[in-house]
């Protein structure tokens, strides 16, 4: 299969260098109307002049260009009937995000967007474990970065957070409120479901880049770390001591064994392998949508 990748900044670059290193890629192309841009991927790829000589040229896309163009481009890809990987967030307005599922109605492609996070595999892992939550706590935060200029932090960072919440631990379920505050760069919000209470923090000014889980529920409680891939389990085994006329409980902690790997490895071969079987990419438009719906959301709390 010939694949391209139109935007080769960071993350474009990184899809050039992971697409190379895939089975089953026959020819790899890349545009980018920065030349510093391309010629940074000449090592993997076939320099193109322009979106449309590439889109000519290969089955398959990713789409890395700046948010705010997301919608120009993916119009681009589906005039040119090109199955396409979609950059989080899916567009830049939830208005553009509509717009763009209403031109997808009737077309035989294959449309993913690319929420990484999906892919790391103590996701999957946490699926497994975690069957009631009570209380979630996830935070994500970087140092500032020049990369990203046209979103804010929620839609940049905590998004990937919101596609866990709402698709992973809470899929489908539509009943609850957000409470949200911060600024361009930082942001808390507090979502709830029902009894259950979602904590997710976000910000662009730390010092130190941290990417946490925290997992109540009855019996057991489930911490971890998106950068590591370490996931650990504590469970009460109901067993009490006393000591100096104190009680202390004594808990099991079970370390999970995670079969680690590169998340974006994993999401470009399903991509691939959604393009060649016509099967939905895990992450679908429609739930990308919701994502960027549950953003602007938490957005409306933002000095």
């Amino acid at each position: 299969m010939d694949v391209g990748v139109i935007g080769v900044g960071s993350m474009g670059r990184n899809h050039a260098r992971v697409y190379s290193e895939l089975k089953g890629v026959d020819q790899l192309y890349v545009y980018d109307p920065l030349a510093k841009n391309a010629d940074g991927a000449r090592e993997y790829a076939v320099v193109c002049s322009s979106s449309s000589e590439l889109l000519k040229s290969c089955e398959a896309v990713s789409i890395c260009v700046p948010t705010s163009l997301h919608f120009q481009v993916a119009k681009e890809a589906i005039a040119a009937g090109v199955h396409m990987l979609i950059e989080k967030p899916i567009t830049l307005t939830v208005e553009e995000g509509h717009r763009l599922l209403a031109l997808l109605k009737g077309q035989d492609l294959v449309v993913g967007v690319g929420h990484i996070e999906r892919f790391n595999p103590i996701v999957s892992e946490i699926a497994r474990i975690v069957s009631a939550p009570a209380y979630v706590e996830i935070k994500r935060h970087n140092p500032s970065s020049a990369r990203i200029t046209d979103t804010t932090v929620v839609e940049d960072l905590m998004i990937h957070d919101i596609d866990i919440v709402f698709n992973v631990l809470f899929a489908g379920r539509s009943d609850y409120r957000i409470f949200s505050a911060g600024s361009r760069n930082i942001c808390e919000a507090v979502a709830v479901f029902g009894s259950s209470v979602v904590s997710l923090s976000a910000s662009r000014l730390s010092s130190k880049k941290f990417r946490t889980f925290y997992v109540e529920e009855e019996g057991a409680t489930t911490e971890g770390d998106f950068m590591t891939q370490e996931v650990f389990v504590y469970r009460k085994p109901e067993r009490y001591l006393k000591e100096n006329e104190r009680y202390l409980q004594e808990n099991i902690i079970e370390k999970v064994l995670v079969n680690k790997v590169e998340p974006l490895k994993v999401e470009l071969k399903a991509f691939l392998e959604s393009a060649r079987s016509g099967r939905p990419f895990p992450v679908t438009p429609d739930q990308a949508l919701r994502n960027l719906a549950v953003c602007k959301e938490i957005s409306r709390g933002l000095a």
